[in-house]
């Protein structure tokens, strides 16, 4: 178990934390459960993010307290782990999520085998009986989608001098944005206390990392379409390449569900609903 320092800076529009900084909680707890035992050197020699599932349960407020985090081993292999973890506050289940990480040698740029002690401290957090989260599965854009420029920041970078895997979400994001208020403005963010607004939640998110990405001057694409509407949720895919050589470098799937003012589930606006059809892929 670890403890997670929430921050005022945390705050999304809506506010309550913001979903990508979820993650930043995520990659705490998962840094002190592993500097906790013999895969600290591991941090040390090079770690990659696979992979991320993250069902958002609900909101997470600000609070001096500290959010409670609860880390397992959910599943081992000879070259990867899978994380679960629950996110707590004030007994209220908030987040799960599970995390797919493998070590990398950053000198050769190869996966690698864990080691004896790596394996013998994971196997000694290893709890089978949890169930995995059901698959988020969608279409391939194929070039597909809106295409929002990103460009990636100076402090992007994380220790290994690729872009952090949580920096990715945030390109999801600003992808979302840019191609949900370009379908219909009123999908866009609408202060609360109007009885008629209309908040869009995020409840689950899914990202696969395919290739790393480095700082550089140039922007990356961020691909964004939906590629399936309920009676009050939906469901964007995008993707991240490179615009210089077609390179896909993330692959991510996010569910959002269309809510009224006391954060109630609603149906998705007409005029929303139109819009995303005319942009809908399939297949």
């Amino acid at each position: 178990m670890a403890w997670v320092q929430l921050r005022w800076t945390d705050l999304d529009a809506q506010g309550h934390v913001n979903n990508v900084v979820v993650a930043e909680y995520l990659q705490q707890a998962r840094a002190e459960f592993m500097l906790s035992g013999k895969a600290s050197e591991m941090l040390d020699e090079g770690v990659v993010v696979v992979g991320h599932q993250i069902s958002y349960r609900s909101p997470i407020h600000f609070s001096d307290d500290p959010l409670r985090a609860e880390v397992w081993v959910a599943e081992l292999g000879a070259a990867r782990v899978v994380i679960g973890y629950r996110l707590i506050q004030d007994d209220r289940l908030c987040v799960e999520a599970r995390t797919v990480v493998c070590p990398f040698d950053f000198e050769r740029m190869v996966p690698r085998r864990l080691t004896r002690l790596e394996r013998g401290f994971f196997a000694s957090w290893l709890t089978e009986e949890t169930a995995p989260l059901p698959e988020l599965a969608s279409p391939e854009l194929s070039g597909r989608g809106r295409i929002t420029p990103v460009k990636v920041r100076w402090s992007d970078p994380d220790r290994y001098q690729h872009v952090n895997n949580v920096c990715y979400l945030d390109y999801v994001l600003a992808g979302r944005i840019d191609m949900t208020t370009s379908a219909d403005p009123s999908m866009a963010r609408v202060a609360t206390g109007n009885a008629d607004a209309v908040r869009w939640l995020i409840v689950r998110q899914d990202i696969d990392y395919l290739v790393q990405m480095m700082f550089r001057i140039e922007p990356f694409h961020v691909l964004t379409a939906p590629v399936h509407l309920g009676s009050n949720s939906l469901v964007l895919a995008t993707e991240i390449i490179d615009p210089l050589d077609g390179t896909v470098h993330a692959k991510a799937r996010t569910v959002m569900v269309c809510a009224d003012s006391d954060g109630h589930k609603r149906p998705l606006p007409e005029a929303g609903r139109a819009a995303l059809e005319r942009l809908l892929i399939t297949g």
